[in-house]
């Protein structure tokens, strides 16, 4: 490539000429704090609405949690009575906490994994196995995502209704009768599960698209080469070179499922039995059901610790599994 300097190119440096001449004027100290004030400036309104809504109700939180706020120190915050850790304590003894704990569990244990290996699977197809309509099954998929959960609950409540829904309908016509879905302590919950994998699946399936798409093709068409077949070209090449993808999608999926709450909050309402209850739940019955706001503030700083001991942990596992 030429390097010779162009008519054009020194008729530019002719007319920056003086500008550059005029810069030691306006010092490097000088710009530098007006680009300081411009950036304070165009930081302030996220700045300010940060502080309003985030960090002063996590910091009005952690300290209501510490009281016995209740509905009678909405007017007069200040009159709370401190109790320490009492709030703390009452959890642990609390069966019905426990309970939501453990449905909370219940709900992650089982919904991570099946969320994320059907999107991979499903991003796997679209990327390698379907030709045709690719961007249509790719919008299909997703769609659930942007829809309204409670559009989304409606649907679901037709296809579990026992006698008037799609599943009870299509069991009849075989001679069966469908199970009450939402009715039962046993299906209720994976019930539940289902529908959040269904609505969940379309952002793992976009995060594995990417990370698909990442992958070079020269490193597939050796593996071709050498006479590798489809499945170890998933189990040798895809797979491997997807772990950062997979530890994203895992991570954001189980925070996501440990906040469980509207699919239990719309479809069930916790019951039957409280075997659907999660924590998010429990907790907004107790803070503006029962307006034990300072029993409810200790709650959402117990999950606040099991999601960060969580996301701790997977990230330790995959760091272990790629050193």
């Amino acid at each position: 490539m030429s390097t010779t300097t162009t008519p054009a190119a020194k008729t530019a440096g002719k007319r920056n000429g003086p500008a550059q001449r005029r810069a030691p004027a306006d010092g490097p100290p000088r710009r530098l704090g007006r680009q300081n004030a411009a950036g304070w400036l165009f930081s302030t309104p996220f700045l300010v609405l940060f502080a309003v809504f985030m960090a002063f109700p996590i910091v009005a939180t952690l300290l209501m949690s510490f009281t016995d706020f209740g509905l009678r120190n909405v007017t007069h915050p200040l009159d709370a009575e401190f109790i320490g850790l009492e709030n703390y304590t009452k959890l642990f003894e609390d069966e019905k906490f426990l309970e939501a704990l453990f449905n909370t569990a219940y709900f992650v244990v089982v919904g991570v994994p099946v969320t994320v290996l059907l999107g991979l699977l499903v991003a796997v197809l679209l990327n390698n196995g379907i030709d045709r309509a690719r961007t249509f099954f790719r919008v299909g998929f997703y769609a659930p995502v942007v829809t309204s959960i409670v559009a989304v609950a409606v649907v679901w409540r037709f296809v579990l209704d026992p006698t008037d829904g799609l599943i009870a309908g299509l069991a009849a016509e075989a001679g069966f009768t469908a199970p009450d879905f939402l009715g039962s302590e046993t299906l209720a919950m994976p019930s539940l599960i289902a529908m959040a994998v269904w609505r969940n699946l379309g952002t793992v399936m976009v995060l594995f698209i990417a990370g698909l798409q990442a992958i070079p093709t020269e490193v597939r068409e050796a593996a071709r080469l050498d006479g590798a077949g489809t499945f170890q070209e998933l189990r040798r090449i895809t797979v491997p070179l997807l772990r950062p993808t997979t530890l994203y999608a895992t991570v954001i999926t189980t925070i996501g499922y440990l906040n469980v709450f509207e699919e239990p909050f719309v479809m069930t309402q916790g019951g039957p039995s409280d075997s659907t209850l999660t924590v998010s739940l429990h907790m907004y019955r107790e803070g503006f059901n029962f307006f034990h706001m300072g029993y409810a503030s200790a709650m959402a700083y117990v999950l606040f610790v099991v999601i960060m001991a969580v996301t701790v942990l997977q990230l330790r596992l995959l760091k272990d599994n790629t050193s």
